[in-house]
């Protein structure tokens, strides 16, 4: 009830004397970082895939996801508000070495593989647009990536990531009003749980990967860039419910841009029986079915998704390496440095050594599914602990929620990993 009043009165201040309702505004930014793990490349070949062959009746999905992303990203970022601490160094200071050092050695063995899937995304759009070699490519956005964290502050980024999201949710837009989208049946397939013959495997694909790692360390350190005066309990209260309306708001954003993928995949390619398998297939299909720039639309708003990932996946490189080194991110600090060049740059490294983009994407896919589970019972086992959270500490429902929530992503991992090993 306290994050109702505060929507409709006016809110406190929090750093000066006069401050108004629109305070809310100085909170968004956090959660849209984290939203563009949610529209990675990774997800538009799930989402397209899943759109082509079944149609509608996948979106289901997308709302489940958004819902299970909220409650632990929202938990991740009550972590880095209550302590000052985001996730890494909490993990660095509250768990014993011989444990704390394999989990976040681990989570920075997955940002790079998440870094990889990123960067090739971006690569895989440049060859679309330009005709350039997968390695040129990559290269070329793993240094305009590097030259924007190296010279951005987090507010900076946090610009050009809303630029970057805002762009992606046009492009959609754009493309879902030429395609002739069935908007019955879209509303039905988000509250209608169905299972069609075959759908499994992208059903785990989809919902195994929405939560991924790298997103948990970084939401709970960028949260802190809204931080002021947190020996105040009023004002870190105010900052837990204003948090959740970013999150939420974010959440939501990314839900919309999911569930046009699949939409738009379902109008054109499922309509005709055409099933998509990699991302330049869907751009060429799109030209003929929707004509104009349709398909150059696509490619643009696939490199944006690429750059703004892989700028996060860099960021919560260094955000790990920094904890291990029991220090909050900075990028002008060597820690942080050498965590965010050495995730982007490993990722790069990976990309040139494979001959197949489709198997890179299937390395980091099995890399996130060994490695999520870990930071997501690392993380309910400090949110649960009153010496981490004191009184904020999760609450016997919070708790149970979050690790009913645990044993479903990490079973869908388990169980995606099996799959793709066996394939």
């Amino acid at each position: 009830m306290r994050l109702f009043a505060l929507i409709i009165k006016k809110c406190e201040t929090i750093h000066h004397p006069h401050s108004g309702g629109l305070d809310i505004l100085k909170y968004i930014g956090p959660g849209l970082l984290v939203t563009v793990g949610f529209i990675d490349p990774g997800n538009w070949a799930a989402n397209l895939a899943a759109g082509a062959q079944y149609g509608y009746a996948l979106l289901w999905m997308v709302t489940l996801s958004t819902i299970m992303l909220i409650v632990l990203q929202h938990n991740a970022a009550h972590l880095g508000i209550v302590t000052g601490k985001c996730l890494a160094e909490s993990t660095r200071e509250n768990l014993p070495k011989w444990l704390g050092k394999p989990v976040l050695y681990s989570a920075f063995a997955a940002s790079c593989m998440t870094s990889m899937a990123e960067i090739l995304g971006g690569a895989i759009a440049l060859k679309m647009l330009f005709g350039l070699p997968i390695a040129l490519g990559a290269c070329l956005v793993t240094l305009f990536v590097l030259v924007m964290l190296l010279t951005n502050s987090y507010r900076k980024i946090e610009r050009w990531i809303i630029g970057f999201v805002s762009l992606i949710g046009l492009s959609f837009l754009y493309e879902l009003f030429l395609a002739p989208v069935n908007w019955a049946a879209s509303a039905k397939g988000w509250v209608t749980l169905d299972f069609p013959p075959g759908s499994i495997l992208i059903i785990m694909s989809v919902l195994g990967a929405v939560v991924m790692p790298h997103n948990l360390f970084l939401h709970s350190e960028i949260i802190q860039s809204r931080q002021w005066h947190l020996e105040d309990k009023k004002i870190i209260e105010k900052q837990l419910d204003l948090e959740f309306l970013d999150t939420l708001f974010s959440m939501l954003i990314g839900w919309a841009i999911n569930s046009a993928m699949i939409i738009l995949a379902a109008a054109t390619f499922f309509t005709i029986g055409q099933h998509v398998t990699e991302l330049e297939q869907a751009r060429e299909l799109l030209r003929p079915l929707l004509g104009g720039n349709a398909d150059t639309i696509f490619a643009a708003a696939l490199l944006l998704a690429g750059v703004a990932s892989s700028v996060t996946s860099g960021m919560a490189g260094g955000i790990i390496t920094a904890g291990i080194a029991g220090e909050p991110y900075n990028i002008r600090d060597k820690h942080s440095l050498l965590g965010t060049a050495g995730s982007l740059i490993i990722g790069l490294v990976i990309i040139c050594g494979i001959s197949n983009p489709f198997q890179g994407l299937l390395l980091s896919q099995m890399a996130l599914s060994v490695q999520l589970p870990i930071t997501m019972i690392t993380q309910v086992y400090l949110t649960s602990s009153p010496k981490v959270m004191g009184e904020y500490a999760n609450g016997r429902g919070t708790k149970s929620l979050l690790i009913f929530l645990t044993v479903i992503v990490a079973a869908l991992n388990i169980m995606l990993l099996y799959s793709t090993i066996r394939h």
